[in-house]
């Protein structure tokens, strides 16, 4: 096991990973921004090194910083995390070629895998069922016109390199192409760096269910089931659960096969997932294999019972799995949602400023994955998550209604968060039932962001703002009524609000937006 691990990432999976070697008896490195100096990350850490300014074109994606600041720690090996230079191929080389473990797959399975031209090309030789499409980026518009009334529109233009919903555009019509075309070309190159674009079929009304899998240096490769992700907007997973009420026992079996013969082909090593559409009529198709572990991973690790971060760490070390396939079968129901600082009921416009209150869900069956606290500094620099709850219970209807009584309790006072908006979800018919997939948020994403104007949101929205109003109209009328210098003294420390306390006026208006 190595005695010190750099930790290449920021917020809530840097935590994350520095619980899960902290648990392993392993020291941690953090590096971090300027503008994360004060992050509970950096606290967390045996040691944290300042790496750059906020960017993270300066900071997070300096590769060569980061060797050099592991190599200067004594640092053995080097997690990267998810996102950031996790699926690089070229990092994890230099990481190997510096004498340090990459707490990953091989820069050789990243490369077979990161383009997913390239992983549709050997998924295909592996005899896995991939989404009709092309096997190389398209040269211009003339040629995607060509490919595209050969699979018939609707199509689906998406980014090689890319992931995340970035460089991707659904086309209906010929005349559309050229546009949507150009469109994701630039996207692509200002994420990925990357401007190559392929074509693929567009399924109408498919589920998104992935599959994860665990490969050892010994060439142990197990399947831990499946999860369903099926909740998007713009191809950005907002909600993912495990098991998926589309899978049965038989094909669970069917895809986890798949996903392992992918990945021996690919000669992985670590955690993976592999990403497949599933229709309505039970069939699936490859779409690609993130090189890393997901945000998502949580939910996996409680149906299944085994800390994938730890066995990540393990793997890298060279251990082998002491586990077979038959040994995991998912137990109970597990759902996650990702806390953005977001405005839903705004289109999702990102919400910066100061995390002036922070309550946490507790109680049986809940974690609470954060990289923030109160106090927290919320900028424009990265990503908008913030956190992730999970819940696990004995049924999905449960889990259901633990994850509604955790977002009730949950209070993020200072920005405007996604939480009332998963609240939604929770109490959507076709979300209960398991009627979803992946076009489903956008068809009823109108309701499930406007204002809310139930009664009770109505009642204690007023009983808080009579509150307030109350508390000024006091204020406003001081101590005139008073004679008594000290009593004027002492109502005035009375309304005087406490430093290190929330005013009732406050308390009164988290609840009413803790209802809403």
């Amino acid at each position: 096991m190595f005695s010190k691990v750099l930790v290449a990432n920021r917020g809530e999976i840097a935590l994350r990973v520095i619980r899960a070697c902290q648990e392993l008896g392993v020291k941690t490195v953090a590096v971090y921004s300027e503008a994360d100096a004060r992050a509970p990350h950096v606290r967390e850490a045996d040691e944290a090194v300042l790496i750059g300014p906020p960017p993270s074109s300066q900071s997070y994606l300096v590769g060569e910083r980061l060797i050099d600041v592991a190599l200067r720690t004594g640092a053995q090996a080097i997690h990267p995390g998810y996102g950031f230079l996790s699926e690089r191929a070229w990092f994890a080389r230099a990481v190997r070629d510096a004498g340090l473990v990459f707490i990953g797959p091989p820069a050789e399975a990243i490369d077979a895998m990161g383009s997913k031209t390239a992983a549709r090309q050997l998924a295909i030789a592996a005899g896995v069922p991939v989404v009709p499409g092309t096997t190389e980026s398209v040269r211009d518009a003339d040629e995607a016109v060509a490919i595209a009334e050969t699979f018939g529109f609707p199509v689906l233009l998406k980014a090689a390199a890319g992931g995340g919903g970035k460089g991707m555009r659904i086309v209906r019509a010929a005349s559309e192409l050229a546009d949507a075309l150009a469109s994701a070309k630039r996207e692509a190159q200002n994420a990925f760096g990357d401007d190559a674009v392929y074509i693929e079929k567009y399924i109408e009304g498919p589920r998104h269910v992935e599959i994860q899998v665990l490969a050892d240096t010994h060439g142990n490769i197990v399947h831990l089931g499946e999860r369903e992700c099926s909740v998007q907007r713009r191809h950005q997973k907002m909600i993912e659960e495990a098991p998926s009420v589309a899978v049965s026992p038989e094909l669970r079996a069917r895809m986890g096969a798949t996903a392992v013969a992918a990945a021996r082909a690919a000669g992985y090593v670590n955690a993976g997932t592999c990403e497949f559409l599933l229709d309505t009529d039970g069939q699936y198709y490859f779409l690609e294999m993130n090189t890393r572990i997901q945000v998502e991973h949580p939910v996996t690790e409680l149906v299944m019972g085994l800390d994938l971060v730890q066995w990540q760490i393990r793997v890298a070390a060279g251990e082998a799995l002491p586990f077979a396939q038959k040994d995991f079968t998912p137990r109970g129901w597990a759902m996650e949602c990702r806390i953005t600082s977001e405005d839903p009921s705004n289109g999702f416009l990102p919400s910066t400023g100061r995390i002036e209150y922070l309550h946490l869900p507790t109680g049986p069956g809940v974690r609470w994955d954060g990289g923030i606290e109160s106090g927290s500094e919320i900028g424009l620099h990265y990503d908008p998550m913030l956190a992730k709850l999970i819940v696990h219970a004995p049924t999905r209807d449960l889990a259901i209604s633990r994850m509604r009584r955790a977002l009730r309790e949950l209070t993020i006072d200072g920005i405007e968060t996604s939480r009332s908006f998963h609240l939604r979800v929770m109490d959507h018919s076709d979300f209960q039932r398991g009627d979803i997939h992946i076009q489903w948020l956008e068809q009823n994403l109108p309701a499930l962001t406007a204002p809310a104007t139930d009664r009770e949101s109505i009642r204690l929205a007023a009983i808080a703002a009579a509150l307030v109003a109350h508390e000024e109209r006091s204020a406003s009328s001081g101590t005139a009524t008073t004679s008594s210098t000290t009593t004027q003294a002492n109502d005035a420390t009375a309304v005087r609000r406490d430093a290190h306390r929330p005013s009732w006026r406050d308390v009164a208006r988290r609840e009413s937006l803790r209802s809403s």
